[in-house]
C-alpha cells in the first residue's frame, strides 16, 4: 500500500437555490433565507438551544455525513456577530453541544467498529469573526458547526493520490513555517496545560498509515476512549487545547503586527505566554520573518489571517484509539484535508440517489437516539418524516 494523501470524488444532488444577482455565494449562504432552506430541506433535528442537526447537502462522504450548526441566523443578523468557535457558546448551549457530540461520535463508533475498514472523524473548522466575510476561504456558512464523517478506507485506498503541493494540504505555507521554527515552543507551551484525560502522542501513533496525515501536529490520545467523552472533564480539556491554541497564535500574530507587542489583552494563559513565548528566540524570530515579508510583499501581506483560525478534530487512529489534534486553518481547506483526504464534490443526482437511502436510514437512527436523550425534536422534510 502506498502512503499518501488521497483525492476522492463524492457525488451530490445539485441544490435548487438561486443566488440573487450581485451577491457572492458565501454572502447568500450566510443569509437567514438560506439557513431557512437548510432547515426545511436538510434539517434532521432542532432544539431550544438553536442547535440544528442536518444532512450535508454538499457532503464530504455519502457513507455517513452530518453536521450540527449553532443556527443563530434568525436572532443575530450580523454574520460577523455570530459564534464561530465553541469557546463563544453560552454555558447552557455548550453543555447540550457536548452531549450531542458525545452521542454522535459514539453512534459512529458503534456502527463502524473496525478501524481497519473505516476512518471516523468529528470536529470543527472555524475562524475568527473579524475576518471579512467576502475574503477567499471564508466558510460559506459563517456560524459554529461541527462535522461528523465516516470514510470507507477501501475506497480511499483505491482512489488516486492527491497532489502533495495542494495548498490546502500544505496549510498555505503557514504549517511549514510552524514546523521549521515554532514546533518545539508550541509543544512546550501546550505542555503547561493541566490535562489528565488527554495524553500527548507523537509520530505514527497519531498519523494514519493510509495517508500519512496529520503531519507534525501536536496530538493527544483520549485515555478511556469513548467512555471519556461522557465525562465533562474531557470537554473541559478539549476546550483548554483550543484556548491554548488561540493564545499561541494571537500572541504570534500580535508580534507579527507590532514588534514587542506583549501579552494579548484577552489571553487565557497570560503567565504562560510571558514565560514561554515572549522569551523564546525561535518564536520571536519567526514573527520577525513574517513581519519583514509582509512589509516587502503586498500579496503575501494580503493573504495573512491576522486572527487565528483552526481545525480541531477527534478521530480514530489505525489501532482504534481516539486522537485529538488541532491545526492552524489554511486557505479555504476542508476539515478532512487535515487527515490527508481531499474531496471533490461532483454534481451527479443519479449516483447520489443510489447512496441516499442507506445514508438517511443511519441519520434517522441517530436522530432517534438524540430525541430519546432529550436533545431535540425531529424535523419533517420532503425526504423524511
Amino acid at each position: 500500500m502506498t502512503t499518501g494523501p488521497r483525492e476522492i470524488n463524492v457525488p451530490f444532488r445539485p441544490i435548487p437555490l438561486d443566488v440573487p444577482e450581485g451577491m457572492k455565494p458565501n454572502e447568500f449562504f450566510n443569509s437567514p433565507e438560506n439557513l431557512k432552506d437548510l432547515t426545511e430541506n436538510n434539517g434532521l433535528l432542532i432544539n431550544e438551544e438553536d442547535l440544528l442537526l442536518y444532512r450535508k447537502a454538499l457532503g464530504h462522504s455519502n457513507e455517513f455525513d452530518c453536521s450540527i450548526i449553532y443556527n443563530t441566523s434568525q436572532s443575530v443578523l450580523n454574520p460577523l456577530g455570530r459564534a464561530v468557535r465553541r469557546t463563544q457558546l453560552p454555558n447552557n448551549v455548550r453543555k447540550v453541544w457536548n452531549r450531542m457530540n458525545q452521542i454522535i461520535i459514539g453512534f459512529m463508533l458503534e456502527h463502524y467498529p473496525d478501524p481497519k475498514k473505516h476512518l471516523v472523524l468529528a470536529g470543527e473548522a472555524s475562524l475568527d469573526a473579524t475576518w471579512p466575510i467576502t475574503s477567499t476561504g471564508v466558510p460559506s456558512i459563517r456560524m459554529l458547526h461541527n462535522h461528523f464523517i465516516v470514510f470507507n478506507k477501501k475506497e480511499l485506498q483505491d482512489s488516486k493520490l492527491a497532489d502533495t503541493e495542494n495548498p490546502n494540504l500544505t496549510d498555505g505555507g503557514q504549517h511549514s513555517l510552524f514546523a521549521a521554527y515554532m514546533q518545539d515552543v508550541y509543544v512546550e507551551f501546550l505542555s503547561t496545560l493541566d490535562l489528565k484525560i488527554l495524553k500527548p502522542v507523537t509520530g505514527e501513533a497519531s498519523s494514519l498509515s493510509l495517508t500519512g496525515y496529520p503531519q507534525g501536529l501536536p496530538s493527544w490520545e483520549v485515555i478511556g476512549g469513548i467512555d471519556s467523552l461522557k465525562n465533562i472533564d474531557f470537554w473541559q480539556e478539549y476546550d483548554k487545547i483550543l484556548k491554548g491554541f488561540l493564545d499561541f497564535y494571537r500572541t504570534f500574530f500580535a508580534q507579527v503586527s507590532s514588534r514587542n507587542s506583549g501579552v494579548p489583552h484577552n489571553a487565557y494563559f497570560p503567565k504562560e505566554i510571558e514565560k514561554t513565548l515572549l522569551f523564546n528566540n525561535c518564536f520571536l524570530s519567526a514573527a520577525k520573518k513574517v513581519r519583514d515579508k509582509c512589509i516587502n510583499d503586498a500579496k503575501y501581506a494580503s493573504s495573512i489571517r491576522w486572527q487565528p483560525a483552526f481545525k480541531q478534530l477527534i478521530y480514530r487512529n489505525d489501532e482504534g484509539a481516539l486522537i485529538v489534534t488541532i491545526s492552524q486553518n489554511s486557505i479555504g481547506n476542508a476539515i478532512t484535508e487535515l487527515l490527508g483526504v481531499v474531496v471533490n464534490r461532483i454534481p451527479d443526482t443519479q449516483a447520489y440517489e443510489k447512496a441516499e437511502p442507506a445514508l438517511i436510514e443511519k441519520l434517522l437512527k441517530l436522530r432517534s437516539r438524540l430525541v430519546e436523550a432529550d436533545l431535540g425534536r425531529g424535523i419533517k422534510t420532503d425526504y423524511w418524516d
